[in-house]
């Protein structure tokens, strides 16, 4: 059962309240798309490719697929595929800096700042290689050719994971996680 959302010690509560916001919105702007991601196809496909590493990536995470709203909202875990990001509080920072840097977006930006906020409230003490590793994340968005509005995941899952990500120009992160 969920928690009453004014607990500030459970972020999973206004997470949902979040995405729950971002489907009103896309539904009343007409964005809203029928489900892209189908996990049980993407399961049948050979270890490699990005389809199933995408799998991978949300049944190492223990997550379910994005299943509503717009196209960008449902592939948003094909992101932290391609880019090696995790779901942590940093993870997700990465992930927004990544897409400021390969297509400016307001929306991005305000969700960056909202993360950086809530992130700041749990990390009071974010270390350099934080502030690092959301800059290196920036420039490999900047250098690459990847287009978070137009991609098209679904014609791609077969290829091997590697493929993909130098298909969009996506070098391997150099700056690891701490544990």
């Amino acid at each position: 059962m969920m928690q009453a959302a004014s607990n500030s010690s459970n972020p999973a509560p206004r997470l949902q309240q979040f995405l729950n916001l971002i489907d009103r919105i896309s539904d009343a702007q007409g964005l809203s798309v029928p489900q892209i991601v189908d996990i049980e196809k993407l399961r049948t496909l050979p270890p490699g490719t990005f389809g199933r590493t995408w799998v991978e990536f949300l049944n190492e995470h223990n997550l379910q697929p994005f299943t509503t709203g717009s196209r960008r909202k449902q592939l948003h875990d094909g992101v932290h595929t391609l880019t090696g990001y995790g779901t942590d509080s940093i993870g997700e920072l990465e992930v927004q800096a990544f897409l400021l840097g390969a297509k400016f977006n307001v929306f991005n930006l305000l969700l960056g700042l909202g993360l950086l906020r809530m992130m700041r409230k749990q990390m009071p003490n974010l270390q350099q290689c934080d502030w690092q590793r959301l800059q290196t994340a920036y420039k490999r968005g900047h250098n690459s050719n990847f287009d978070p509005d137009t991609w098209k995941p679904e014609l791609l899952w077969h290829l091997p994971t590697s493929e993909v990500q130098a298909l969009f120009h996506i070098s391997r992160s150099t700056c690891k996680p701490k544990d």
